[in-house]
């Protein structure tokens, strides 16, 4: 929990020090790279296109650098398959954009490469078998970002199949641990790592307030909330963000909502309740 904590910390310092860093609607520009190597690799007929973009670890040894940054636009699918995935990660992923902001999904997205990469090649010298890697598990792993910040959020399965987000995460975790096993493979991990990286402390700080639920700490905490809002109604507002101050008064389209994990009872808007550096003191 303290190394995430510092982890998070680390992003937002990095970050703040570095105001531009990032590249806005990075996702657009992902699934651009997607469609069209799909549809050059449709024309190709010698059907190599995918493989030279495609990361193999023994390729880099021979020079083929550019497989470092090229995976990422290597498609999984194809035909009506591949736009329903397409759109899919694309709405995912702006989603994060928005909630996280340019710089912090950026940082995101790159440290999955390095992960990935760093996995094929460690992965490569020790079995000796000849990899090829995609970003097809980075790009699974914002699902169970989304999942981790929105599990009651619903999609449609099969567009008319109402479904919380966390039951279709719970499948799928479940799935990939059985192709580890089954496949002999630590691959999916490497999207769950990532996820864990920037969203473990929001997913340890669900279940402690699960835990909490039962001890009637959770009581507690939701009775000193109403108690913190009451001692605010001298003023014109309910809730007010404790990094923007911006107030429910004067935006009443945005969400606001206490963090658990700050020390004291601090309010955030939905666009810094999870990009904020915790209260370490009341």
């Amino acid at each position: 929990m303290k190394f995430l904590e510092r982890f998070d910390r680390g992003v937002s310092r990095f970050l703040y020090k570095h105001p531009n860093f990032g590249i806005p609607r990075l996702m657009l520009y992902l699934i651009i790279g997607n469609a069209l190597v799909y549809v050059f690799s449709m024309m190709d007929r010698t059907g190599m296109l995918a493989y030279w973009l495609c990361l193999i670890p023994s390729r880099l040894y021979a020079g083929e650098v550019w497989r470092l940054v090229t995976f990422v636009f290597v498609p999984q699918t194809s035909g009506i398959w591949l736009i329903i995935e397409l759109y899919f990660y694309y709405m995912i992923g702006s989603t994060l954009e928005r909630a996280w902001g340019a710089g912090k999904f950026t940082v995101y997205y790159l440290c999955g490469m390095v992960i990935t990469i760093v996995y094929g090649i460690l992965a490569g010298l020790i079995t000796g078998r000849n990899l090829v890697l995609t970003g097809h598990f980075l790009n699974l792993s914002m699902f169970f970002a989304y999942a981790t910040l929105w599990p009651d959020n619903q999609f449609l399965l099969f567009f008319f199949i109402p479904v919380k987000v966390k039951w279709i995460a719970y499948f799928e975790a479940a799935y990939y641990l059985v192709m580890m096993v089954v496949g002999r493979t630590l691959l999916p991990l490497t999207g769950f790592a990532n996820c864990f990286l920037f969203c473990g402390s929001s997913l340890l700080a669900s279940l402690k307030l699960l835990r909490m639920r039962h001890s009637g700490t959770a009581r507690r905490f939701r009775r000193n909330i109403k108690r913190a809002e009451n001692g605010q109604n001298a003023q014109t507002y309910t809730r007010k963000c404790a990094v923007c101050g911006r107030t429910d008064t004067d935006h009443p389209e945005l969400e606001f909502r206490y963090c658990s994990q700050c020390v004291g009872y601090h309010c955030f808007c939905s666009d810094h309740i999870h990009s904020h550096i915790h209260f370490t003191e009341p």
